[in-house]
């Protein structure tokens, strides 16, 4: 009896075992097919991809090339400029400077800027945390203003911020393939195998690697040494656990960001993350905390992030962070990635929030790759139509990814002359009614109206809202400021 007990179970052990990795293998094929998608879908040259969970890598692929001329497949070797992947490293400096007493997030940001024009009220907390702009401490605008915290970690740690990241944390965590990418003279003299750049024009073309370094921005790697940094976050090797937490804590709960990194709920679900996008490089840095599992991507074009609008801070407006969480994070593998007209209504949770996200995530791509194709205008179009049709009550889940949608289908139509674009105007403008009530300063949403209504042939309201942004108090000068600058000095309106 006792031998056929232990039998019993050594089978029921192997089938349960059997069936886990069966499962594990379909969720890594429909990741990697929608990979694959999207790859194709934007036009990437190389994707470089991985997931970890408790510690160990449980899905690693490298799909296309690093040289897409030469037909040089991409690989492990391969390191990428992260872009402002750097910030969470900046973050951790911060924190590990505050452990030691040298710093607080409550400093005024004059006692290291004196000769600044900044605002006397601004800490390190809103550098930090990009709440330094308009009314401090209130409002999230992603901004360069992030980079003063190179002055303040070289006043406070008495090193070069080089130094304080080199010794801080690439050489305790031994990353051998990262650095902070000065010149092309380091690249030769280090022998970096950074995955060649590219942009999308006419087809896929070549593209330029952006050098310098700051808190900002600058750091090149590879995955294998995000995964140890990574390790490094979730050990609490290089901060404590209440630093840890402090950082990826909102300094407002209406807010996306902590200290260096994202982070916001979706779908009941806590999520960290942070993105990079260069010209011709894009990352992405994904955690869930609650089933401790990290997606970190890395592309050779701005194609993963740009379309996405992440600055505005909702991750679940990318089609890469959703094949993530659908597959890997919630139950809706079934759930196809990308709609089509026959799928429109049909696909499994359509009743979902979910789901209502993942139209607009695409909805939001097609708008932007119909810059390139025209007929992906009709596509958002329609996707759109879809969600208002499904969901009716839009103002109560539109935000300013929706809005910049909407008005940017409008701007293609105007761009492309394909007649004028009235489809979406009542929802424009209750919309941006709506989100303006609730953030009257916001550079993009005046942005967006003032274009809006210059396409409508309103002069009036266009000036008003180009006006509000080159009159705004508290905020530095953006490529928003220029164009809203240009667009008053061609109008013959003083300001």
């Amino acid at each position: 009896m006792k031998l056929l007990f232990r039998l019993t179970v050594f089978l029921l052990t192997i089938t349960s075992c059997t069936e886990n990795d069966s499962i594990a293998v379909d969720v890594s094929e429909k990741f990697t097919s929608e990979l694959t998608q999207l790859k194709e879908y934007f036009q990437i040259p190389g994707i470089a991809a991985s997931i970890e969970q408790d510690g160990k890598v449980i899905y690693e692929n490298y799909l296309g090339f690093s040289d897409y001329e030469k037909k040089i497949s991409l690989d492990s070797t391969h390191l990428f400029p992260i872009a402002s992947l750097t910030k969470i490293f900046s973050g951790v400096l911060i924190m590990k400077l505050i452990e030691q007493q040298k710093v607080s997030l409550d400093e005024p940001i004059k006692k290291f800027f004196p000769e600044s024009a900044l605002h006397d009220s601004i800490q390190i907390k809103h550098i930090l945390s990009h709440t330094s702009q308009g009314k401090i401490g209130e409002h999230f605008y992603y901004s360069s203003r992030f980079g003063a915290l190179t002055r303040i970690i070289e006043m406070t740690s008495g090193k070069t911020f080089k130094s304080a990241m080199e010794e801080e944390i690439f050489e305790p965590l031994k990353l051998k393939n990262t650095f902070l990418l000065k010149d092309s003279a380091q690249i030769v003299q280090h022998n970096l195998r950074i995955a060649k750049p590219y942009a999308l024009g006419d087809g896929v073309e070549k593209g330029f690697i952006d050098f310098g370094y700051s808190t900002s921005a600058g750091i090149v790697s590879n995955l294998k040494d995000l995964h140890a940094f990574n390790q490094a976050l979730d050990n609490n090797t290089l901060i404590s656990e209440s630093s840890k937490k402090l950082m990826f804590t909102s300094v407002n709960e209406k807010l996306p960001y902590g200290y260096g990194i994202f982070n916001q709920e979706v779908n009941g679900e806590k999520l960290v993350w942070a993105y990079g996008q260069y010209d011709c490089y894009s990352s992405l840095f994904l955690k869930v905390p609650s089933k401790n599992i990290t997606l970190t991507l890395l592309t050779n074009t701005n194609l993963m992030s740009d379309p996405a609008r992440l600055i505005y801070g909702d991750v679940s407006s990318s089609l890469f962070a959703l094949s993530f969480l659908k597959n890997y994070v919630f139950d809706f593998n079934e759930m196809d990635l990308f709609e089509s007209e026959d799928s429109l209504s049909f696909n499994e949770g359509s009743e979902t929030e979910f789901y209502r996200k993942k139209v607009l995530a695409q909805a939001l791509s097609e708008s932007f790759m119909a810059r390139y194709d025209s007929k992906k205008m009709q596509t958002s179009t329609q996707l759109l139509e879809e969600v208002f049709s499904k969901y009716p009550n839009y103002l109560a889940y539109a935000d300013i990814n929706v809005l910049h949608n909407l008005t940017f289908l409008k701007d293609i139509a105007f761009y492309r002359e394909l007649g004028a674009f009235n489809k979406f105007d009542n929802h424009i403008e209750q919309i941006s009614a709506k989100l303006l009530k609730g953030d009257s300063q916001n550079p993009y949403l005046h942005l967006y109206m003032g274009v809006y209504y210059d396409r409508k042939g309103d002069l009036e309201k266009a000036k008003y809202h180009f006006t509000q942004i080159v009159n705004a108090k508290n905020f530095s000068k953006n490529w928003y400021t220029n164009e809203a600058q240009n667009w008053l000095k061609n109008n013959n309106v003083k300001f």
